[in-house]
This record gives structure tokens, C-alpha cells and sequence, in this order.
């Protein structure tokens, strides 16, 4: 079973992040500062792990030089609040082999994690990972767009996202609560209603028969 180390000081986001891979089948760690990233490698092997950079006791990217700098190698994805081009660029130049901003989808970091724990050397996707064939639609990663007939449909991110989750659950009822997990993350407001609108747009630009309603659970992607 795949080890994560989840490097993050906010009890709430490290939590959610946490129950997300383990249901997925991940062995997670979570580590609140530093200090306790800096010593855990050595006592642990991990398959991967989860870096934001500010941090109390040393900033994450310290904590990333410090790491490579003795020879820790798993892949790391840098998932912090600081979009700026600067910190992205000092951070992959740093050592990171990916960069998510705040706040983010758990079904865009399931997918990052994924293409990273299947590259053989942390710098290569495959590219038969790359698309989802669902009768005649490709959903393709790499692109962020969708075939349907060889027809070729550009979605927003957040309809992207959503649609993944379809395509990766096939003829699976999907529930309002799993969707707003995997599509919004922490970042939703319970009480709304924008799962179904969403679930709307995309009816529209994929056929209305492609998402089916079903009463009093949720919403599942139709395969023939």
C-alpha cells in the first residue's frame, strides 16, 4: 500500500486531504511543521508527498532543499495558497515535481498523485494514463478537453473536474456530498445548489442523456 506524507499546518484541510486518500487506499502521515517534515523520512518510507510552504518553524521550500540536498527522492507536489509565477518557479526549480494552488479540488490532486506514483522516474507521464474512453467520448488529461464523435468540446475547469469524476466512475450513482468533495473540496458552501447546476452545464455539452438523475441519491454517468 502506497505511503503519503501529507506536510501541512492546517488541521482541517490535512484531515480532509487524509480521509480522501484512505478511502482511496492510501496509507497517509501527516506532519504539522518542519521540524516533524524534516525527521519523519527517515523513519518512514514514503511513496510521495504532500508539501505546503508556509510552514511553522522553516518555509516548505526550505524544508524541499533540505530533503533533496540528502538525497530524498520521492516525488513531491508543493500545495500551498501562494499562486504566484515566482514561488511556482523557485519551487519546481527547487526540487517539487508538481505545484497546486489553494484552494483546490481533491479530484485534481487524486489525479496528480496518481500520474506521479505511476511515473518510473518522477518526470515522465505516461501517456496511455493520459485519456478516458467512455463509449464515444475521450476524456483527455493532457488537454483538459473532451471527444465526443471526434467533435471536440472545451469545458472550465470546475466542469473538467467534474466530468473526470464521472468518467473515472462509471455507471457509478454519484451522491450531491461525494461530488461537492471530490469536484469543490473544502471550498463549498453546503446549503447550495451548485452541484446540480453544474451537473446542468454539463448535460448541455455532453447530451442530456449522458448523466442520469437518480431519485433521492445522486447523479451516475450512462454507459451502454
Amino acid at each position: 500500500m502506497k505511503q503519503i506524507l501529507i506536510v501541512e499546518d492546517e488541521s482541517r484541510i490535512a484531515a480532509f486531504i487524509a480521509k480522501g486518500l484512505k478511502a482511496k487506499g492510501y496509507n497517509t502521515t501527516i506532519a504539522e511543521d518542519a521540524d516533524t517534515a524534516l525527521n519523519l523520512p527517515f523513519g518512514y518510507q514514503f511513496d510521495l508527498a504532500l508539501l505546503d510552504l508556509g510552514l511553522p518553524g522553516q518555509d516548505g521550500l526550505e524544508v524541499l532543499e533540505a530533503w533533496r540536498g540528502q538525497g530524498i527522492n520521492f516525488p513531491v507536489i508543493i500545495l500551498t495558497a501562494r499562486d504566484d509565477v515566482t514561488d511556482k518557479v523557485v519551487g519546481l526549480q527547487g526540487g517539487a515535481d508538481d505545484y497546486m494552488t489553494k484552494p483546490f479540488s481533491f479530484a485534481e490532486l487524486l489525479a496528480r498523485i496518481e500520474v506521479r506514483l505511476k511515473n518510473t522516474n518522477h518526470d515522465q507521464q505516461k501517456s496511455e494514463q493520459m485519456q478516458i474512453v467512455r463509449d464515444n467520448m475521450t476524456l483527455d488529461l493532457r488537454t483538459r478537453k473532451i471527444l465526443i464523435d471526434n467533435r471536440e468540446i472545451e469545458l472550465p475547469a470546475r466542469e473538467f473536474t467534474m466530468a473526470e469524476v464521472f468518467f473515472r466512475h462509471p455507471g457509478q450513482v454519484m451522491s450531491r456530498q461525494q461530488l461537492l468533495d471530490l469536484v469543490w473540496g473544502y471550498d463549498y458552501d453546503p446549503g447550495s445548489n451548485i452541484v446540480d447546476v453544474y451537473v446542468g452545464y454539463l448535460r448541455k455539452k455532453l447530451g442530456n442523456k449522458t448523466i442520469e438523475t437518480v431519485r433521492g441519491m445522486g447523479y451516475r454517468l450512462s454507459i451502454r
